[in-house]
């Protein structure tokens, strides 16, 4: 019962604290209600950036992840280290010089109307069926471990709690995005970021304690000691991310999520000026870093504790927190992972209902011949059934070996081509719009085919998927440079400013971005063993 209360208190201090700061706050524009104003800070973007990714799908799917493979799956989040690097000094700026609401708004400023239109629908469809019933899924599994539900409500069927999970915390997510906005959005996220990161923290130092109680140094050594192979940063042939992949699919996939990805930069678009912005994402940056002791140690302490039972990999992290988190804690916990799973589902729900509102009904159904007041309303409306549709969706998920990787697999099918697009538009100012069209189409459908093909997912799987998604970037890549070389655009492409938002940057942005990147470099080779290599 003193779990169940400290749960409802924490749930509800940050919805009473997100509420007062707030409040009063404007959001009868589409600026005011997509964008938070332009108003947000570097310290709010910091804490929306990771909040909005450190969810479950974070804490459940890459610690059970590391379960398996050990601190090779670190990839995911020191790579994102680069990708954020990439994010403040490259594409921000001509983000932020756009004064875009969304990817496919830049996409049409560079290409045409029809990028928009296939983008927005790519994002659409992607976050409804992928992101959004993940983000269920994971939540309610996770939640359902470290609260027991089976015990506190007498049910013993494992679907009817996934069921009542899913549901419970799909509401109260669609509460925070539809009604809120992006302002509450990310204020939340910074509430609960704080406190996920204290009690991500908590959980490795219970977790080490567990492991040995003479200090976190000697339960270190004990686990280095017993699983040498979990600590190798260099990912064997037979590992998830195997290293060769670190440079075609998991940069990839990386870049794109950190630098294109709407329900993540959304709340860059936000910021009041490119300092600010440059700032929120060099901070997250730093601590996406040092993400590994929230999201992979604890995987391996799992592993250490449970390897001789027959727990699932995606059950060890819920099980971990459930066996060492105090009970005192453990309400205080769950609130935070309440806050975490609401975080990514609000967020990524906002985004769909932006690139809905401005990106297809605005733009391609009613034009601009509508007022603001319509257009949010039509975007609540529309984050209200995708909201339904996910909460749907997501008990269908259970079954999956590994949720992270379902995830990652999943992502490609829109990340590379979307990312192809943008980075060739940015790059190289003579391609046509039909050649970007063409690379949407192309690379949405190869990858569907080799995913779900059967005759082709078996050769996709004999190279790698990660690298059979580098390749049909490559070729991508390619057929925009031949469009170019077709049929040039007459005029280069000319990036003008709209003077939404103030472009000086950020006097340490290239110091911090710099040191970023040799940290990332020093923690690989620190952890090297290069033997797995010749395996």
């Amino acid at each position: 019962m003193f779990t169940i209360l400290s749960f409802v208190f924490f749930t509800g201090l940050v919805g009473l604290l997100t509420w007062r700061i707030t409040h009063g706050k404007t959001d009868a524009t589409s600026d005011g209600y997509f964008l938070a104003g332009r108003s947000l800070t570097g310290g709010y973007i910091a804490g929306s950036l990771l909040l909005t990714n450190l969810s479950t799908e974070q804490l459940v799917g890459l610690n059970g992840a590391a379960f398996t493979d050990g601190i090779a799956v670190m990839a995911w989040e020191v790579v994102a280290g680069l990708s954020l690097v990439f994010m403040a000094l490259f594409f921000l700026p001509k983000y932020l010089r756009s004064g875009i609401a969304t990817v496919p708004q830049f996409l049409e400023e560079r290409f045409d109307a029809t990028t928009r239109s296939i983008t927005s629908f790519i994002f659409i469809i992607a976050y409804t069926c992928i992101l959004l019933p993940i983000i269920l899924y994971t939540g309610a599994t996770g939640l359902a471990g470290i609260l027991d539900l089976k015990a506190l409500t007498g049910i013993q069927s494992d679907s009817t709690i996934l069921w009542i999970t899913v549901w419970m915390i799909g509401i109260i997510g669609s509460i925070y995005a539809i009604f809120g906005g992006l302002r509450s959005v990310a204020v939340s996220d910074t509430i609960n970021g704080f406190g996920l990161l204290v009690g991500g923290l908590l959980i490795a130092y219970f977790g080490l304690m567990a492991v040995n109680d003479g200090g976190i140094f000697a339960a270190m050594g004990d686990l280095k000691e017993a699983h040498p192979e979990k600590f190798n940063s260099l990912g064997s042939k037979t590992s998830s991310v195997p290293f060769s992949t670190l440079f075609t699919g998991v940069l990839l996939l990386n870049l794109f999520y950190w630098t294109t990805n709407q329900q993540i930069i959304q709340r860059t678009f936000g910021a009041s000026s490119l300092k600010e912005g440059q700032k929120g994402v060099l901070i997250a940056g730093f601590f996406k870093v040092l993400a590994p002791m929230i999201l992979v140690l604890p995987g391996i302490i799992a592993f250490h504790l449970y390897s001789e039972t027959d727990i699932k990999a995606d059950h060890a992290y819920g099980t971990l927190v459930s066996n060492v988190l105090p009970t005192w804690l453990a309400g205080f916990f769950a609130a935070v992972m309440v806050g975490a799973i609401l975080s990514s589902f609000n967020s990524a729900l906002n985004s769909t209902a932006t690139l809905f509102s401005l990106g297809i009904y605005r733009h391609m159904i009613k034009h601009d011949h509508i007022d603001e007041a319509k257009v949010i309303s039509v975007g609540k409306t529309f984050g209200i059934v995708i909201a339904i549709l996910a909460m749907v969706g997501a008990p269908m998920l259970a079954g999956q070996d590994s949720i992270f990787g379902y995830l990652q697999k999943m992502n490609g099918l829109y990340f590379i081509p979307i990312f192809s697009v943008m980075l060739m538009g940015i790059l190289n100012k003579r391609i046509p719009a039909w050649g970007a069209n063409i690379a949407l189409i192309v690379g949405f459908l190869a990858i569907a085919l080799g995913y779900f093909v059967p005759a082709l997912s078996e050769k996709v799987n004999a190279m790698h998927e990660f690298h059979f998604l580098g390749a049909v970037f490559a070729v991508l890549i390619i057929l925009m440079l031949i469009s170019g070389m077709l049929a040039p655009l007459k005029t280069p492409w000319e990036h003008k400013h709209s003077g939404h938002v103030d472009l000086t940057p950020w006097k340490w942005a290239y110091p911090m971005g710099i040191g970023l990147a040799v940290a990332v470099l020093v923690l690989y080779i620190a952890f090297a063993d290069t033997s797995v290599l010749s395996q």
